[in-house]
């Protein structure tokens, strides 16, 4: 599946890229891409990564409803934004998790969705 981007389309796993560019750049740490293509039809890759704390969840949030919206991407839905240790922003085919390190661990995404194929990891 693809997105809309000035005019071009934007592939699922170029949207991924693109989020753990943002990520990254906000200094996110563990940043994980999982190819989620073949176990579930909700999405095609999940984006997990972690944050040190609440506000630094909050700046990476906003640096990436800012960069993408410029990409003509907009999310289809977000949970959590707040102070809430984990934050969810549904991209439609790539789903976003932002996490402290204690939700992170509490909830173990990677461990539920351990079929998944690591596309990359970034300590």
């Amino acid at each position: 599946m693809s997105k809309q981007e000035g005019g071009i389309r934007l592939e699922s796993v170029q949207l991924a890229h693109h989020v753990v560019n943002v990520v990254s750049d906000k200094q996110a740490t563990d940043i994980v891409l999982l190819d989620i293509r073949g176990l579930t039809t909700i999405a095609d890759y999940f984006v997990v990564c972690s944050a040190s704390t609440d506000r630094q969840i909050k700046a990476i949030t906003d640096a990436l409803l800012e960069t993408l919206a410029k990409a003509g991407v907009e999310p289809l839905h977000s949970e959590g934004i707040g102070e809430s240790g984990w934050v969810l922003m549904d991209y439609g085919d790539v789903i976003v998790h932002i996490f402290t390190p204690a939700e992170r661990a509490y909830y173990s995404l990677e461990r539920l969705w351990s079929a998944a194929t690591p596309v990359l990891r970034i300590q």
